[in-house]
């Protein structure tokens, strides 16, 4: 077991962290150090470069970012947002975290937002798979009341790879292609995303990004190369519009397995009763329809892919 315990107190702002200036760094010493901006709303991004090699000290370093306010106070570091780290551990690849009583009197979306950036930040050492925190050696809890657990950078979904809005946690059913390509199978994610996007273009992007190796038994029903051209929804009716990679089989999933992928995933949500899908903003003339509703007839299960 590899233990870190890193004690907090008048740390100095290092070599690497000074860098993050005028200029912006670049190279593959330069890592992203998230914090959170003053109004409380949005995770920032500062790049700095840094020197450590080894991975210990890389984390050590990254901490100390992530304790060291700025001189100018132009943001918040998150371990300088009234509370204190009283354990750091790494052992095969889980951070673990225990902060102090404090941590639990920030308002549950400034919560969320030092849990991005902290996430964010310290995965970027290649040995940190997963961060955990705990409050007073107590599992933590989120605003729902139910226990964090462990995180990984890709829970935290930003738009833009600059700035990260609000993050908001949401549950989604997503129907990814079966081995075979003929039916589909609903998978639930949950993941936190930011709330500068709608959600059902965070849908869509999830979907176009594949189930994942996580999914054991699913397989991607959408092309990955297709490009979002616009998302908006207006009287229950989801207008998708995408480019022609949609057109294009990815594997063995034909485009109406593709297309019922975008609207059984899309007609989960609430605000959508009906997809209207466009290629270049148009609907082609291979489509059966203009608008689709939800048809449970192409889903099956992982227990009869059959069916």
């Amino acid at each position: 077991m590899k233990k870190l315990l890193v004690v907090l107190g008048s740390l100095l702002i290092l070599a690497g962290f000074a860098a993050c200036g005028e200029e912006i760094p670049t190279g593959a010493d330069v890592y992203q150090i998230y914090t959170v901006n003053n109004s409380e709303t949005k995770v920032e991004v500062h790049p700095c470069r840094l020197q450590s090699e080894d991975d210990g000290k890389l984390l050590k370093e990254l901490v100390e970012c992530l304790s060291t306010p700025p001189e100018k106070l132009e943001y918040k570091v998150p371990f300088a947002m009234g509370f204190d780290i009283l354990d750091l551990d790494l052992s095969d690849g889980m951070l673990s975290i225990d902060v102090s009583g404090s941590y639990l009197t920030m308002p549950a979306t400034t919560e969320v937002l030092v849990r991005a950036a902290i996430v964010r930040t310290l995965t970027q050492v290649p040995s940190v798979r997963y961060v955990g925190i705990t409050v007073d050696g107590q599992p933590l809890f989120d605003n729902a009341g139910d226990v964090v657990g462990l995180m990984t950078a890709d829970m935290f979904i930003d738009n833009d790879g600059n700035e990260i809005n609000t993050y908001e946690f949401v549950r989604v059913k997503l129907y990814f292609a079966n081995m075979e390509g003929d039916k589909l199978i609903a998978v639930n994610r949950e993941k936190y995303y930011s709330t500068n996007i709608p959600i059902e273009r965070f849908v869509v992007e999830e979907l176009i990004a594949g189930p994942g190796s996580a999914a054991e038994g699913v397989y991607p029903s959408i092309n990955p190369e297709v490009k979002i051209i616009s998302v908006t929804t207006r009287d229950g009716v989801c207008y998708l519009n995408l480019d022609s990679a949609f057109l294009t089989v990815v594997g063995n999933v034909p485009t109406e397995i593709s297309i019922y992928s975008l609207v059984n995933s899309l007609a989960e949500l609430s605000s959508v009763n009906r997809v209207q899908i466009l290629i270049n903003g148009e609907v082609p003339s291979s489509f059966s329809n203009a608008t689709f509703e939800r048809n449970l007839d192409y889903v099956t299960t992982l227990k009869n892919q059959n069916g």
